[in-house]
């Protein structure tokens, strides 16, 4: 457990101490805002059907999902592979497992840490109107399960090779798959199975029902599932390659 503290409290002050990480919090922060505020202009025009500010922030969410996640997860293991310190790091009392959670889990926490400020959004709203709280929480649970799941992704293409760049494209592809082509396999198939199927991974359709307030155990039993197990893959990854 200490040793993958201690991995945590590495990669963390590698995020905050990194360039790179706080311009990406300016970006998020600049393309949030637009699409809050194209948001409220739609919203506000009287030819608009009407419905909840937050419910379309959080639906839309998934574009920006596309383009952090391979950001901040291509150099995890990918740098440390191109620098040779991984070799220093998997020979000290450190299992490939603590190195891969340290890792996975601070990449998670920056990625909560991104989204903070968008909660004066939901400040902003209910100045001016009732909001469910209850909904606004759902909605942010969506983010992040979802955000959980590519972060694994990420983390586990960025095993795979020693080019970051590499490791982002990789991960930006998988991810691009997970919400285009899955919801887009429910229409093509007859099978009621297969489509139930479809509509079970598509993570789309799930920030959909989070942002709506419907909270299923299954998305989140999906979700949990796929990171354990796109982690354990991370973790053999790394071990077949330590001693090359």
């Amino acid at each position: 457990m200490s040793a993958m503290l201690a991995t945590l409290r590495r990669e963390l002050r590698a995020y905050f101490f990194s360039p790179l990480a706080w311009a990406l919090l300016t970006l998020l922060l600049v393309i949030n805002g637009t699409i809050f505020a194209l948001i409220i202009s739609f919203l506000s025009d009287p030819r608009s059907a009407g419905g909840r500010p937050l419910d379309f922030f959080f639906s839309s969410s998934w574009v920006i999902l596309m383009f952090i996640v391979p950001l901040l997860t291509m150099r995890l293991i990918a740098e440390e592979r191109t620098s040779g310190s991984i070799e220093v790091l998997m020979s000290a009392a450190v299992t490939e497992v603590q190195v891969v959670v340290g890792k996975y889990l601070a990449a998670l926490l920056f990625f909560g840490f991104l989204w903070l400020p968008t909660l004066s959004y939901a400040a902003i709203v209910a100045r001016f109107s009732e909001i469910d709280w209850g909904t606004i929480a759902s909605g942010y649970l969506g983010i992040v399960a979802a955000g959980a799941v590519f972060l694994a992704i990420g983390t586990l293409a960025s095993s795979f090779v020693r080019s970051q760049v590499v490791a982002g494209v990789i991960t930006f592809a998988v991810v691009f798959f997970f919400f285009l082509v899955f919801g887009s396999l429910q229409s093509l198939v007859n099978s009621p199975l297969w489509r139930e199927f479809f509509a079970y991974v598509d993570v789309a359709g799930q920030m959909d029902d989070f942002a709506r307030g419907v909270v299923d155990t299954r998305h989140l039993a999906f979700d949990l599932t796929t990171v354990v197990f796109l982690l354990f893959l991370t973790s053999r990854t790394l071990a077949s390659k330590k001693w090359r």
